[in-house]
């Protein structure tokens, strides 16, 4: 195929994508509206089907490379009961209830197929619209996030699940199969494990090096193709090698530069998925089978709504957290296209079926937004239907809202950083460092502070080393200019967080304080005050220097052999 002609079919793509995604903000809807609606309209009328398989099985691939990068064992295991406990259970949950609904229409493996895949969620949409709600610390973004973390590892156990419920799968000797499959994704997890802990991190150990963010970016494009690419010649999902790659990444030294440093490619990723989704929907179709698409998609709204209700409640949630999250968390997201693309290769499930799938998908997908932006409403109407009482009485008390933090930002680990730092600890404090330098790891590691290796002037650095929930931020760096920049978009990020910063020249003072700061240490002034007040206490302690500065500076000999 003619290079530029696959270029030009991007070119559409991505411009009615942009198209779309602008008219829909302008109308006060989600652009991912626009993405999937612009994938719809455009995929039949330009594209054949060959090409449109094939940028979805990539968009796919790439979208979960950047949902792997933003993944965090870390963060998982800090979620504790309500990631391990309730995300399992809502998974399980899910699976038989689905299943025991479909197992006198299919067979156990498709019954079991259709339970994995209603029972994920959209990571991509709920994230991104509970962060832009600023509800992402509250208790209900916390349970989401704490479920969807759970979905996103167990989308490797669940592909292969279906992979074994192949016509080839059962050909073949199912310990063999198994343990191919297994040796696999270990290889590809070992190789890039071994490339992103140990080549690279040697390579980019120099703070020079690692400070161009060519390199940063070529490493990351490397990881994720080339992760795709060799699942695919293993014969596994490229999508599932993409997002191991991707969570492998996400836990290295330099992950949070790397996140910031191809933001603007994850925003392509993202718009190319969601429009190669849409490319998916059959319209005529859709329309033929409506009654049916409709069926579907409210049993699924209703039947996921109350399995995650009934898992919040048994993990303590109040009534109306644990309805508000059952609600944001009711559509099916983008690893079921992974499961569904596997089915339908492997023959698990016929045409049909995965178009009436894809059908859901697209639509649960266009009401979230809605639904998330409603769902402290609906959850108020509903409980107050339910339960008789007015909606005022359903607000919860302060006690179930997010918790009070205790985090200082801290930027730069000099000197200075570390000696705020030690400082933060011993007040009982938590610090938590930005720095740029990859050095600092070591000391950070031996006094077990919270690293975050990436450039402070970028706002998805900043983002990502938690600064919407910091009670108050530090910037520690010499450089005037840098610091400025630092604190101008900090400062722009949160308007209300207090900001000291360190000044390092007199004639930058006002700067600093013009770009935002609320307080600011003036270096030449403090070392003033700092040097005064040392040769005051000096010469009113040290008798011999008092005479030596009252004959003019002449220290007689009986002073300097100690006989005064």
């Amino acid at each position: 195929m003619d290079i530029w002609f696959v270029v030009m079919e991007l070119v559409l793509l991505l411009g009615g994508a942009f198209m779309m995604g602008a008219l829909a903000q302008r109308l006060g809807q989600s652009p991912i509206i626009g993405y999937l609606l612009a994938g719809t309209i455009v995929g039949p009328l330009l594209f054949n089907t060959t090409f449109v398989n094939q940028a979805s099985e990539l968009g796919v691939a790439l979208l979960l490379f950047s949902i792997g990068l933003e993944f965090s064992f870390k963060q998982l295991i800090k979620m504790g009961r309500m990631a391990f406990g309730g995300g399992t259970l809502q998974l399980v949950l899910t699976i038989l209830t689905v299943s025991l609904i479909t197992v006198n229409m299919f067979n156990l493996p498709r019954a079991l197929t259709l339970g994995a895949i209603v029972a994920m969620s959209s990571t991509t949409i709920v994230l991104r619209l509970l962060v832009d709600r600023v509800e992402i610390d509250s208790v209900k973004g916390r349970t989401c996030l704490a479920i969807l973390l759970l979905q996103d590892i167990a989308i490797v156990p669940l592909v292969l699940m279906v992979s074994f419920f192949t016509p080839a799968a059962a050909e073949m000797n199912i310990g063999l199969h198994i343990l191919k499959v297994i040796l696999s994704v270990i290889g590809l997890a070992v190789v890039f494990y071994l490339l992103l802990y140990h080549l690279a991190p040697a390579l980019l150990s120099e703070a020079k090096l690692f400070a161009n963010r060519e390199l940063t970016v070529l490493l990351s494009i490397t990881v994720g193709f080339g992760a795709a690419w060799g699942a695919h010649k293993l014969h596994i999902s490229p999508a599932l090698g993409a997002f191991v790659a991707g969570m492998l990444l996400g836990e290295s030294p330099f992950a949070t530069q790397i996140r910031s440093d191809i933001g603007s490619m994850r925003i392509i990723m993202v718009t190319l998925f969601f429009a190669s989704v849409g490319m998916q929907a059959k319209p005529m179709w859709f329309i033929k089978h409506l009654h049916w698409v409709a069926l579907a998609s409210v049993t699924v709204l209703i039947l996921k709504t109350g399995i995650i209700y009934i898992v919040g409640r048994l993990f303590r949630l109040e009534n109306r957290q644990a309805l508000a999250t059952g609600i944001t968390l009711s559509q099916i997201g983008e690893f079921s296209f992974v499961l569904a693309a596997t089915a339908r290769r492997g023959g698990v499930l016929e045409a049909d079926i995965v178009d009436l799938i894809v059908s859901v998908i697209i639509v649960l997908m266009l009401v979230t937004p809605y639904l998330i932006a409603k769902a402290d409403a609906m959850t108020d109407w509903l409980l107050a239907l339910i339960l008789r009482k007015r909606p005022s009485a359903l607000i919860p008390s302060p006690s179930g809202m997010a918790e009070p933090v205790n985090r200082v930002l801290v930027v730069g680990l000099g000197p200075a950083g570390r000696q705020v730092a030690q400082t933060l600890v011993a007040q009982r404090l938590e610090p938590v460092i930005i720095d740029v330098n990859p050095k600092s790891r070591e000391y950070a590691h031996q006094q077990s502070l919270h690293l975050h290796l990436g450039d402070a002037g970028q706002e998805e650095v900043l983002m990502h080393a938690g600064l919407p929930g910091v009670c108050m931020v530090v910037v520690t760096i010499p450089d005037p200019h840098a610091a400025v920049r630092i604190v101008e978009m900090i400062r722009r990020l949160r308007p209300h967080v207090p900001i000291a910063a360190r000044c390092r020249y007199n004639r930058h003072v006002a700067d600093l304080e013009g770009a935002g700061a609320d307080i600011v240490v003036d270096e030449e002034i403090t070392v003033g005050d700092m040097l005064s007040r040392q040769i005051v206490d000096y010469l009113m302690n040290d008798s011999a220097a008092v005479v030596a500065c009252r004959l003019g500076g002449q220290i007689p000999e009986s002073i300097t052999e100690g006989r005064l």
